[in-house]
């Protein structure tokens, strides 16, 4: 039959019916490819031969009818011998044919097996989509395959594609109006196969596109009988999996089973069936699903305790608790029971259900049938509730109001009528656990497994070639060639593999055209004998049985060859009593790039084996092989690798790692020398693969390994353990392990019963010596070798320090199975660590099960909210884990179960991970486990975030594309898609918190940033109508990643102080990212960034001292509101300086940096950190260790002169450093964890090691403390950062916006005409005294309407500053002409001030006289306003008159601070502060220094001095001076001893003058302790000074 009169008689029928079997366009196209191969030669034949086959069919035979293309046919059948043979009892074991695929409706067996269909809800689209499928997913009107790019392969559309919705204008979204909720995760079998016509033309043009031609017209056939070749630029690509639905079953359902896909028997015996597996064939995924269901049923839904349905207001530690006790709280209470607010004042420890009682007895008469517990309180303007059993003060939001001075708002409601849609239900809990449901919903494809039905029908092609060459008696080498060219597509599709069995059996074939190069038969007669043909189908038949086992096993196919038997269990051998050595064979890497053999030669495998990270021996190398060309290209070493190593000493996480090495060719056209020189070897991949798998049990048998390419920058991280099978293009590694008929198992040993224990103080002094200072590192990742032995050998003596578990651990010389015992017993007598330390022992150095397993039973006593800190740390340290299940695993999804918050971030954190293609697979598993665990209700609000961000990013790509000047409407335009969300989707709960729940956008109130990414302001509606609006910022195009870990390492530094009672009032806002380069920022509200403070006094504003503290005293007027504001900013300050410090953040501009009206300062935007300074040219623009200019010394100060807040705000700063140098080892450890997880400027122990530098942990507190106080000087003494906040201001010129109208830096609002009366007259009537040295002017304000006239106080800066704002919003020719700032002579004196009253008052004159837009503006009027400065009445002052200067007996002359300690014979003394030295005669600020005698010393050998402090009568040293007793002195006579200290005024040119004086006894000191104290100075010879 010819190819058109099959084509004519299938019609479209056929391809109805291949793709109502789930074959996608992509595999349709593949197959016709390849059918046009065999049709042209099948042509080829008929032509040459002039006859027809005849099809009589034999009485068994399957339907003759033809599964039809539209352009070539598929044979099912040939002509069936009469008698059997060998051969073709083996050949009706591999024919795929399927009665089901020739029916046209699908299967029509007694009792059919639906395919499954991912049903039409949203859910699928959102939750895990791809970059691609997001790219075309708003498209409406339009289909799958028609959105997408030109250059872009057509998406692979789902098996049975969804029904569109009716009303849903996009087929591949559902209907949003539907009421009835579907849940994505539970796969409906009985959902109706919906058949789908396909284009011919779409299907004929993406066949032309992948082969690089043009599309030819539907029906045109090459009719030349020349053989069509397939195009070199189709890539083997293996379609993904096809899954098939089960009913539903309970839970103790076998989950490893196998059913054969179709009923029907054959009678002939050509009825192989390729059976297909229900649910999952992977024996650890299935192992993993029986865990989780163990653990859901643990956590029932009828437990409220674990499945409230809603958000719980987040509790404080039990540190930070006690800092609100005692503290007395306003709370306001609001609810529907009564009208108006009701308004308590109560204490800190009062508990919630206290509140509540009270509320309750306001509001009921009738309080015997009233139950507290039937009532919760809600945070107003939050999604979340209080637990009734907290205390006020134990509550996170309480905190934040009493930092802040917000009123605490709580609205009352009943239990039962609060929105539980978050619990799970019944029918969640009935529902088994499956991986195979959300792994549908993954970046397709998952795994690029070809489908059974496609494997059938290459599988019936091979057959029917094979029958074709056993009868054929002519023409053997067109039969060769055809054969030749089924095996090739039959292995193509199985991941273009060429066992050695295929090779070894197309090798006693004839060489033919498509396979030339291997050993092949001579002689070709020998065939001519049809026993020679019937063995090499036997063989070839056998090896492609083999190979198509081997793929289901490797990729894990959704179909297997044969039933699986689990009945048999092999005997068990404990792998710790084998002697033999490891080894096994390397045959081959396949699917090796063409462009390799081009531009590399010598390609060889290096094998090593590690554990932890640490190399077991030296690595081991084979031969180096060029590549060979077969069927496909591949290198063929065939080489046995043996390691000098036994299997009882390799430890049970041993992983073998096989990286892929060649040398690159030398360019065409160079010299030989030149091209030897060149030759470098490269790596070009690698895989890494555990030699024990999940069960303990080592390998055994053929393994396919994908390699994955070699990054250089992932050097220092850790590697994945599963092969790379994401990528189609991978190249694939044959190796052979050997086989036995037992199972070697890794049995965990008990631990030992005895395990020394002794005190450190019996060490000898060096040992304890040599110890102390390896302790000191930390951390594991700088231990040497020398360091490791002394460790181990002094183990017993370290079990009393806790934190050094992780060390000693990590120093352990061997982990295999003879060593567990003693290592074991060790971890069972420490100490158990808290669960801070215990994260030290979730790092990759540590991959022992049991260690992991102890270190989280050590953690689970967490908190919640202190488990949301470390968050990011566990689900990075889940890649260290060497199995899908492990109790880490465990313990998250345990804790996600129980509480909403956790479950919410840790599905975010998950999402935002699979980014990363080495981990996908697993991060993949955890998402759909915890999909699985959380129910159907979270899993809808999940789909409804990711959506959200969806539309945000779309909306942001669209803004950062468009011109500066059109983005405005852009913005809006693309928010009217929000508006649609919206309508469908009555709320959402915003990814940054999820007790944010929003109802709608406020569109006029949304703007943009003027930085690169171009953030949007996003503002949200409440839906809490009594909150207000959320506001957040969506950045799109900046990894926010970093952001996220800098603010929790802030955030915990914060917690630490807390800790220590020290609160530094810090500013922790959230941020979190919600995929690669996307994600949302919390707003601080009432905050401006420094840039906008200082321009407010030009553009120069950077240089000056003032703005800061003028904006203050702007937003705070009164003295007592003023004074809050600076304490606030000095802690906030000093908390900034030291943290971002300690980070190395850099970048930092004035932009960087913010202000609340609070006095509260603090950084955002962290893309630089850990010192990777951002370059200018090659000059680094952060020079300072941290931003700490003048004009925040001037508000700390408050004045230009240093003051005794100084040194407040230095001891501050260095008390918080020392707090955090204790926790060393904790934020190590938190930055080790985070290596592997892709943040460019983390990445290698370098980045780990500028942490540590920064903290020092090896010096003393002291020797911390003068470090910092060094810091502080260099930072406040560099001139780059104020240059660098300049450059930034003039950069940010072009982004200023004309809409701004220009405000004046000291008036805190705007004030018009129409709202204070409009001016009759202005009159400057005096000057007064400020300062000093400065001069005021008193303006006479006089108004309509007003009989009195105000007087107001205006400096002459101030006038200057109105005028230059003036000039911005009018031309020069409206406005009058200002007095010159410069004067000659003494700009500040007595006669300036008088001739510039008269000047200014012509100015204001002139002012008030002009054209009426100018009079009249709002900026003048917001000048002669009154401000609380002006309400009290200034007083001329006159010059003090100058008095001499000379000490005064008995007069104290200010106070010194020391810290003194005694320790080693040794007195140390540090000089920390001086306060309130007079000045010098002639009213200058000394230069002073101390200088130190320890008395009696008539020699003065003991004298000692400090640096001297320049111009200033408040200096600060913290300075150490160590003075030596004498030796002849015994110990105890200390307390004979007295300070004798004088403070100095250095002198240039005359003799040093004295300040003060003072002798201190040191009968107060005690050996061993610091005392710190303040000491009076005063003259020679006084009271005070002895």
């Amino acid at each position: 039959m010819s190819a058109a009169q099959t084509q004519k008689e299938g019609g479209e029928a056929g391809w109805g019916c291949l793709e109502a079997l789930g074959l996608s366009q992509k595999e349709l196209v593949l197959a016709e490819a390849l059918q046009m191969e065999y049709d042209a030669l099948s042509r080829l034949k008929q032509d040459k031969s002039g006859m027809e086959t005849s099809q009589n069919p034999g009485p068994g035979a399957p339907s003759q009818t033809r599964s039809k293309t539209p352009n070539s046919t598929i044979e099912r059948s040939r002509p069936i011998p009469s008698r059997p043979s060998p051969a073709a009892g083996l050949l009706s074991c591999l024919s795929g044919s399927d009665p089901s695929l020739n029916q046209p409706g699908g299967s029509q067996s007694p009792q059919p097996i639906p395919a499954r269909a991912p049903p039409p809800v949203k859910e699928s689209l959102y939750i895990l989509d791809s970059p691609e499928v997001s790219k075309f997913r708003d498209c409406s009107g339009s289909g799958l395959g028609d959105s997408l790019p030109d250059d872009v392969p057509p998406a692979i559309p789902p098996r049975n594609p969804i029904t569109p919705s009716s009303g849903s204008e996009n087929p591949f979204l559902p209907s949003r109006g539907s009421t009835v909720p579907r849940d994505v995760n539970l796969f409906t079998p009985d959902v109706d196969q919906p058949k789908v016509e396909l284009n011919y033309d779409n299907i004929n043009e993406s066949l032309s596109r992948l082969n690089g031609s043009r599309p030819e017209p539907r029906g045109r056939r090459d009719q030349s009988g020349k053989p069509v070749a397939r195009s070199k630029t189709l890539p083997p690509q293996v379609p993904p999996r096809t899954y098939v639905p089960v009913p539903k079953s309970n839970k103790n359902q076998r989950r490893v089973s196998a059913d054969p896909v179709s009923l029907a028997s054959r009678m002939n015996g050509f009825g192989y069936e390729l059976f297909q597996v229900s649910e999952e064939r992977d024996e650890e995924v299935a192992a993993f699903c029986h865990m989780l269901d163990v653990l859901r049923s643990a956590y029932p839904h009828s437990d409220r305790s674990k499945n409230a349905g809603f958000v719980w207001s987040p509790p404080v530690g039990q540190e930070e608790l006690h800092q609100g006790l005692g503290v007395s709280v306003k709370v306001t209470i609001i609810s529907e029971h009564f009208r108006e607010p009701l308004t308590f004042t109560c204490d800190g420890s009062s508990t919630v259900d206290l509140l509540i009682y009270q509320t309750l007895c306001y509001a009921q008469d009738d309080l015997d049938h009233m139950d507290v517990d039937h009532y919760l309180l809600k945070v107003c303007g939050h999604d979340e509730f209080l637990n009734n059993s907290q205390t006020l003060a134990g509550l996170e939001f309480v905190q934040q109001c009493l930092k802040f001075d917000w009123d605490v708002q709580l609205f009352l409601t009943k239990r039962s009528a609060i929105n539980t849609e978050l619990a799970r239900t019944k029918e969640d809990d009935e529902t088994s656990s499956t991986m195979n449901h959300s792994i549908l919903l993954q970046e397709r494809p998952i795994k690029q497994t070809v489908t059974r039905e496609a494997l059938t029908l290459l599988l019936d092609t091979f057959h029917n070639e094979a029958e074709s060459f056993l009868l054929s008696e002519v023409e053997l080498p067109l039969h060769v060639e055809r054969l030749v060219q089924s095996v090739k597509a039959l292995c193509n599709s199985l991941a273009a593999v060429e066992t050695p069995d295929v090779t070894f059996a197309l090798n006693q074939l004839p060489a033919c055209p498509c396979r030339l190069q291997p050993k092949v038969l001579k002689d070709a007669s020998v065939l001519a004998v049809r026993e020679n043909r019937e063995k090499v189908v036997e063989k070839l038949t056998a090896a492609i049985l083999d190979l198509v086992e081997l793929y289901c096993s490797t990729f894990n196919a959704n179909f297997h060859t044969t039933p699986q038997s689990h009945c048999c269990t092999a005997p068990v051998q404990e792998a710790g009593l084998v002697t033999n050595v490891l080894s096994f064979n390397v045959y081959a890497a396949h699917r090796i790039p063409i462009t390799w053999a081009a531009s590399y030669e010598g390609f060889f495998l290096s094998c090593s084996l590690s554990h932890g990270g640490a190399e077991l021996c030296a690595p081991q190398h084979t031969s180096k092989q060029s590549v060979s060309k077969y069927l496909f290209h591949l290198v063929v070493w065939d080489q046995r690798v043996c390691f000098p190593v036994q299997i009882n000493q390799l430890p049970r996480e041993s992983q073998l790692t096989v990286t892929l090495y060649a040398s690159s060719l030398p360019p065409p056209g160079g010299t030989e020398e030149k091209g030897k020189q060149r030759r470098s070897i490269e790596a070009l991949g690698w895989v890494t693969m555990p030699l024990f798998n999940f069960r303990h049990v080592l390998t055994c048998g053929r393994k396919l390994l994908g390699l994955w390419p070699s990054a250089p920058g992932r050097s220092g991280n850790a590697r994945t353990s599963s092969p790379n099978f994401s990528q189609p293009d991978s190249v694939i590694l044959q190796v052979d392990f050997p086989t036995s008929s037992f199972e070697v198992r890794f049995s965990t040993p008990p631990s030992a019963e005895f395990c020394p224990q002794y005190d450190f103080s019996r060490l000898d002094t060096i040992s304890q010596i040599q110890l102390q200072d390896v302790l000191h590192k930390k951390a594991v990742f700088w231990l040497t070798v020398e360091d490791k032995r002394l460790l181990w050998e002094k183990k017993a003596f370290c079990q009393a320090e806790s934190a050094a578990l992780p060390l000693v651990l990590a120093s352990a010389p061997c982990w295999q199975w003879a060593c567990l015992p003693d290592i074991y017993a060790l971890l069972r007598q420490w100490a158990c660590l808290g669960h801070l330390d215990a994260l030290g022992l979730l790092h990759a150095s540590f991959p022992d099960q049991e260690l992991r397993r102890t270190a989280v039973q050590w953690m689970d006593s967490i908190s919640d909210p202190e488990l949301l800190d470390f968050l990011p740390q566990l689900v990075q340290a889940v890649k260290y884990e060497c199995y899908l299940d492990s109790s880490l695993v465990r313990f998250l999804l345990r804790r996600a179960i129980g509480d909403i918050r956790i479950a919410h971030y840790l599905f975010w954190l998950l999402k935002d991970n699979l980014q990363d293609s080495q981990f996908s697979a697993r991060y993949q598993h955890l998402l759909a486990a915890l999909l699985c665990c959380v129910g159907r209700g979270l899993r809808e609000e999940f789909d409804r975030q990711c959506w959200l961000v969806s539309v945000l990013a779309t909306v942001a790509h669209k803004v950062r594309d468009s011109t500066p000047s059109n983005r405005q409407c852009v913005l809006r335009d693309g928010l009217e898609e929000m508006k649609q969300f919206f309508s469908v989707n009555s709320s959402c709960r915003l990814p940054l918190n999820p007790a944010l729940l929003v109802t709608g956008i406020n569109i006029q109130s949304c703007s943009f940033f003027n930085s690169n990414a171009v953030p949007l302001k996003l503002s949200f509606q409440n839906l809490d109508p009594l909150g207000d609006n959320i506001n957040v910022i969506f950045k799109s195009g900046d990894d926010l990643r970093q952001d996220m870990l800098t603010l929790q390492v802030i955030r915990i530094m914060n917690k630490i102080w807390i800790q220590e009672g020290l609160d530094m009032r810090m500013v922790i806002f959230k941020c979190f990212s919600t995929g690669r380069g996307r994600g949302m920022v919390e707003m601080i509200p009432h905050a401006d960034t420094l840039r906008k403070i200082q321009v407010e006094h030009g553009v120069t504003g950077s240089f000056k001292d003032r703005p800061l503290a003028d904006w203050l005293q702007k937003h705070n007027p009164t003295d007592e509101q003023y004074d809050k504001a600076v304490e606030n900013f000095i802690y906030s300050c000093a908390g900034c300086c030291v943290a971002t410090y300690i980070l190395g953040i850099c970048d930092r501009h004035n932009d960087n940096i913010m202000l609340k009206t609070s006095g509260h300062m603090f950084h955002i935007d962290f893309g630089k950190f850990l010192g990777h300074a951002q370059m200018f040219g090659n000059i680094k623009r952060d020079r300072a260790p941290f931003v700490f200019t003048s004009d925040m010394a001037y508000v700390i100060n408050g004045g230009d002169k240093p003051s005794s807040r100084f040194h407040d705000f230095v001891d501050l700063c260095c008390e918080a450093y020392n707090l955090i140098r204790k926790h060393t080892h904790l934020f190590l450890n938190l930055l080790g964890l985070m290596l592997s997880c892709g943040i460019p400027e983390l990445s290698d122990l370098e980045d780990l090691k500028y942490v540590y530098d920064a903290l020092r942990p090896h010096e003393s507190e002291a020797d911390a403390t003068m470090y910092f106080t060094r810091l502080i000087e260099s930072s406040l003494g560099s001139v780059a950062t104020k240059l660098n906040f300049f450059i930034h201001n003039l950069a940010q010129m072009k982004f200023a916006s004309s809409e701004d109208r220009p405000t004046l830096s000291f008036a805190p609002r705007v004030h018009t005409a129409k709202s204070d009366g409009l001016i009759r007259n202005l009159y400057i009537c005096r000057h007064i005294r400020t300062g000093s040295k400065g001069y005021a002017f008193v303006v006479k304000v006089e108004r309509d309407g007003q009989q009195e006239a105000l007087l107001v106080q205006r400096t002459f800066e101030e006038f200057q500053e109105l005028h230059s704002k003036l000039r911005l919003m009018f031309p020069s020719t409206k406005l009058p002409s200002f007095p010159n700032r410069f004067v000659i002579g003494r700009s500040r004196g007595e006669a300036t001030a008088d001739r510039r009253k008269d000047e200014l008052n012509g100015y204001v004159w002139h002012l008030i006289h002009a054209a009426p837009d100018v009079a009249q503006c709002d900026l003048v009027y917001t000048f002669f306003h009154p401000l609380p400065r002006d309400e009290t009445p200034g007083t001329t002052t006159s010059k003090p008159a100058e008095l001499a200067w000379s000490p005064v007996v008995g007069r104290e002359l200010g106070e010194v601070k020391l810290s003194i300690s005694y320790k080693n014979d040794k007195l140390f003394i540090m000089v920390m502060h001086i306060r309130g030295l007079q000045p010098l005669q002639d009213g200058t600020d000394p230069d002073p220094y101390v200088k130190l005698y320890l008395l009696p010393d008539p020699q003065k050998t003991s004298k000692r001095k400090t640096k001297a402090a320049r111009r200033t009568c408040n200096p600060t040293y913290n300075e150490m001076v160590v003075t030596s007793l004498p030796v002849w002195i015994p110990r105890g006579d200390l307390d004979q001893r007295v300070i004798h200290l004088r403070v100095l005024g250095d002198g240039a040119f005359w003799e040093n003058t004295l300040l003060g004086e003072t002798f201190i006894p040191l009968k107060r000191l005690v050996p061993g302790q610091h005392w710190v104290d303040w000491h009076q100075l005063g003259a020679a010879g006084s009271d005070s000074a002895h």
